[in-house]
């Protein structure tokens, strides 16, 4: 689950992470008020208004109708803020991490202007190589870090959190001065990272980055920026950041698998797959891989799922356009196969079946199930083996 920039700044704000000051506005109204009352409290005109949708890369995206103008704008006027705004709101944002299609504005971010003497980068992630949470730092503030990782490795420092102790004073100081920071800013760093390191556990983050960390003018160490996504499985235990999910941020297809208790990823593919099992769904895509196309998704409808959860998840896969076949990969244990053919059936008759559609079943009441599929009149075509599925789906959506 991710979250917008300003929804993860008042978080670290409840949480002692210190973060400007700024405001949520959604018409080029209430970006004035915002604005004004920004150069009010500050004393300094110079506000920054910043589109809000959840990928990176604002600053250097541009609008589909208006691409002289970038994702995020320095004014200094609140006249200005609503002008700028009015070219940001209910527009098409393009950036490195939205593709070509981009993602519509419709809320920005009004932030008091900072007078920025450093950018640093700071993020807390886990590492699964150690399977510890990891902080990783970097002197290249402001700059996408995959790029830094490819061309200047030895830029990203880490250090690992034992999960006994958390992370320790020792450790943040060790970072604050490999990044050439020095007192006052030093202290500041420490207690900067501390807290945040806290607000990463406490939420139950699994990503929490700040790009840019700036030092300012006056020696003050903030977070210009923050991107928070949550461990999905532990958003049982904060029901409060349910309401902070912005559902026209995220895919409709993935929304609706959600409700079904589903797991389903869109991928870029071809192929549609529908498969019982996280390991056996990443089998199937890997010799789909292998055979010569592309999964379009990753399906996982679980071990025990109902006839109806197939038929839905047949659907989301189906309303993919870019789905050209689609291979059902089902290994019968807890779920039954006679179970997945009558989901399976169910769904053909009601969405109708468009491309090519290639069954291998295995398990329990496997010869039930297939004979469920051969005997349904419709075009279902089954297959032996894994291997023997996924290259009779490929043969067939050649062109």
């Amino acid at each position: 689950m991710k979250i917008h920039e300003y929804q993860g700044k008042e978080l670290l704000r409840g949480l002692g992470v210190p973060v400007p000051l700024g405001g949520v506005a959604f018409t080029p109204g209430e970006v004035k008020l915002v604005a004004a009352d920004l150069i009010k409290r500050t004393g300094n005109p110079v506000v920054v208004v910043k589109s809000q949708i959840h990928a990176g890369g604002r600053g250097k995206g541009r609008f589909v109708e208006q691409p002289e103008v970038g994702g995020v704008k320095v004014v200094k006027s609140a006249e200005d803020a609503a002008q700028i705004s009015e070219k940001m709101l209910g527009n098409t944002l393009v950036t490195i991490q939205t593709g070509p299609e981009g993602k519509k504005v419709q809320r920005v971010l009004v932030e008091q202007g900072m007078n920025i003497a450093r950018e640093l980068y700071l993020a807390i992630t886990l590492d699964r190589a150690t399977g510890r949470n990891t902080v990783m730092a970097s002197t290249e503030g402001g700059m996408d870090i995959e790029e830094v990782a490819a061309h200047s490795p030895e830029k990203i420092l880490k250090e690992s959190i034992d999960p006994a102790v958390g992370l320790q004073a020792f450790q943040a100081r060790k970072l604050a001065y490999a990044l050439g920071l020095v007192d006052p800013v030093a202290p500041r760093f420490v207690k900067f990272l501390l807290a945040l390191a806290a607000a990463y556990d406490r939420l139950d983050c699994a990503l929490l980055e700040i790009n840019p960390l700036v030092v300012t003018g006056d020696d003050q160490v903030l977070a210009l920026d923050s991107k928070i996504s949550f461990d999905d499985n532990a958003t049982f235990r904060h029901r409060e950041l349910e309401e902070l999910r912005d559902p026209n941020e995220e895919d409709p297809s993935e929304l609706e698998a959600k409700n079904w208790d589903l797991s389903y990823v869109k991928l870029d593919g071809n192929i549609g797959c529908m498969v019982n099992g996280a390991g056996l769904a990443m089998a199937t895509m890997d010799i789909i891989q292998y055979v010569g196309a592309k999964p379009a998704n990753f399906l996982d409808v679980g071990g025990g799922a109902t006839a109806e959860r197939v038929t839905a998840a047949f659907k989301i896969i189906t309303r993919d356009p870019n789905v050209r076949g689609i291979l059902v990969n089902i290994f019968g244990g807890i779920m039954k196969c006679d179970t997945i053919a009558t989901g399976v059936i169910a769904a053909v008759k009601e969405v109708g079946l468009q491309v090519p559609l290639v069954v291998r079943l295995e398990g329990t009441n496997v010869e039930l199930g297939k004979k469920m599929l051969d005997e349904s009149g419709l075009a279902i075509t089954t297959a032996s083996s894994l291997r023997d599925a996924a290259t009779k789906i490929v043969e067939m959506v050649k062109p």
